[in-house]
């Protein structure tokens, strides 16, 4: 964290050393090149197909470069009936020798008759490792390295207005598996060796956002449970749910406040890779992922954000809270184990025209703070 301070703090002092005129320049340089990447003077009707740099910072990856391309539609080419669908693709590299291609798909068919969710990862993204439970220890942690692929697909059908039911599939992979220090790691996790993993279950969702990039108002909430057998060869067995509500209020034309709870319960030989892991980008920010891992976890977070502030067509800013913990099992929950984290962020418009704002947050814990750039909202 010293190093991120210290990077902040360095921007900061030749910012303020910078003459006013050179900072005129560089602003505006700046909006011309953002510029390029987001006009978009297409009727709102027709599909919209964006390739874009990418930039983003969090304490799992230092500085994280890579490029976007994102394809934007409405079934049947009709806005006014049908919702917003996305279909995106990211490729990134960062400092810290991580790697990876994620692929994503929010599709809404003519007058939602289906709901198709996907999302694939293929990627090498080392991580810390602090070991598992609510009681791990900050201090020594080793570095767990390996290739994952990570497939979550949904299919649901409409049951009435808003509301989708049917399946889900998920397939995990981890090979390559090192610790690189597992004098630090005894004994090792249950997975250490690698493996493959198939979920098959259902789920049930119910969905009246207008607009999935930037929710300012509607309901989100999802129920799912997988079951991963030996029978389709699943390296290990075991069973998981997860909650997932959000809901956002728009409070006037520029302000929203957003809310999200998350659980998600697994019973059963759970590799160390695919236990809940808390903190990250999203969720419980300022907490670095993983930090803390378990069979269980649930989460809770609000967030206020001003899209954009009163005085500005494109700067907005958000303030957040959220509280968290994980355990074992349900009945080993202890509320003195709860943690809580809190920040404030700033916000940029970078498309206006499907309101997608760039994100800068930082986030505060009891073990220190974490600092954030990304493109969309958290939740």
């Amino acid at each position: 964290m010293q190093k991120q301070k210290f990077g902040i703090t360095l921007f900061l002092l030749a910012l303020s050393l910078t003459p006013i005129a050179a900072q005129k320049d560089s602003v505006s340089l700046l909006n011309r090149v953002i510029e390029k990447f987001t006009h978009d003077n297409r009727p709102p009707d027709k599909p919209r197909f964006l390739i874009y740099p990418t930039l983003a910072y969090s304490p799992e990856t230092n500085l994280e470069i890579g490029a976007a391309a994102a394809l934007l539609f409405h079934a049947k080419n009709d806005y006014l009936h049908n919702r917003l669908s996305e279909i995106t693709a990211f490729g990134f590299v960062t400092l810290r020798s991580q790697y990876g291609l994620w692929l994503d798909h929010a599709v809404y068919t003519d007058q939602d008759k289906w709901l198709l969710l996907g999302r694939l990862r293929f990627q090498r993204f080392p991580l810390l490792y602090y070991g598992i439970g609510p009681d791990a220890s900050a201090e020594n942690p080793d570095v767990a390295d390996g290739f994952g692929i990570q497939i979550r697909e949904r299919a649901f059908r409409s049951v009435k207005k808003n509301l989708f039911a049917g399946i889900e599939v998920s397939y995990h992979s981890l090979t390559n598996v090192t610790f690189e220090n597992e004098v630090n790691v005894r004994p090792l996790p249950l997975g250490h060796e690698g493996s493959a993993n198939i979920g098959l279950g259902v789920g049930v969702a119910y969905d009246s956002r207008p607009n999935m990039l930037n929710t300012r108002d509607g309901w989100f909430a999802e129920l799912a449970w997988l079951h991963h057998n030996n029978l389709w060869n699943s390296d290990f067995e075991f069973d998981n749910i997860n909650a997932d509500v959000r809901w956002y209020k728009k409070i006037n034309k520029r302000e929203v406040f957003a809310w999200q709870f998350f659980g998600s319960i697994t019973v059963g030989e759970v590799p160390f890779n695919q236990l809940s892991l808390l903190g990250g980008e999203m969720m419980m920010r300022g907490y670095y992922t993983g930090r803390y891992r378990d069979k269980h976890y649930y989460a809770t977070q609000a967030e206020y954000r001003f899209l954009p502030l009163p005085f500005s067509k494109r700067i907005g800013a958000a303030a957040f809270a959220g509280f968290g913990t994980v355990a074992p099992e349900l009945q080993a929950l202890r509320t003195d184990q709860l943690l809580w984290s809190g920040g404030v962020g700033l916000r940029y418009l970078m498309f206006p025209k499907k309101d997608i704002f760039l994100r800068f947050d930082v986030g505060f814990t009891r073990e220190g703070s974490g600092f954030y750039i990304f493109t969309g909202e958290a939740f």
